[in-house]
């Protein structure tokens, strides 16, 4: 993991793309995008359809590493508003079962702007947590403390002598965008307009390598193509 300080509070990301809070027991993922594979199954694109249970997979084990008292889901943790009648019995079981173990915040996205109930935990659209505010997409005027996801920032980096493309965390100290932590997603390149006007060019990655985390300037940063979240 990297420690880092996002507005004063001292933070670990984790390799998995899960953000840990420890003074607060605090887990934060970002983009879940749960029943995404049946979505485009249903729309005719063959994509399989595990993603929901290999993204628990590994969102169960992140849980079982920090073992917090908090969780919350920044948004976009549902593909769509059809997702509840594709998941899998299994699935809602799983599901249901991580948010009865733990305070479980659902904020609110654009592909999800009204959880359902069964899932268990609660919706909000926002969250203000001591020296942090928690949202789906960042504000377009600067907010200290903002954790944020919906880009799912990507990034190309020289890696062991190699160029290396993952997912990345984002951030200038004041704040975070995360990457996102479901299976299927893509993303969208951190040298990109959207990505840079947030930051007004100035920042550092923390890179999802295949092994671990690395920390990089903003200089090191090689240009790579955008892929459709």
């Amino acid at each position: 993991m990297i420690d880092f300080t996002l507005n004063g509070a001292k933070l670990q990301a984790d390799p998995s793309g899960a953000l840990y809070w420890p003074d607060r027991r605090t887990v934060v993922v970002s983009d879940l995008h749960f029943e995404k594979g049946s979505a485009f199954a249903a729309r005719g694109v063959p994509l399989p359809p595990y993603d929901t249970a290999a993204t628990l997979d590994r969102l169960e084990e992140v849980l079982r590493r920090h073992q917090p008292e908090h969780v919350i889901c920044l948004g976009d943790s549902f593909h769509d508003q059809g997702a509840l009648e594709r998941a899998s019995p299994a699935s809602l079981r799983r599901i249901r079962a991580l948010s009865s173990a733990h305070d479980w915040i659902w904020i609110t996205g654009n592909h999800d702007p009204n959880p359902d109930p069964i899932w268990g935990g609660r919706a909000l659209g926002d969250l203000v947590l001591g020296s942090l505010v928690f949202r789906h997409e960042a504000a377009a005027v600067p907010t200290g403390g903002e954790v944020s996801g919906h880009y799912h920032p990507k990034a190309r980096v020289r890696l062991r002598g190699r160029s290396v493309s993952g997912q990345c965390f984002v951030t200038n100290g004041n704040r975070l965008v995360m990457p996102s932590f479901g299976a299927f997603t893509g993303g969208l390149d951190v040298t990109s307009p959207e990505i840079r006007a947030l930051f007004q060019d100035r920042f550092e990655i923390l890179f999802l390598g295949p092994e671990r985390l690395y920390r990089f300037p903003k200089s090191a940063l090689l240009r790579t193509r955008t892929l459709a979240r």
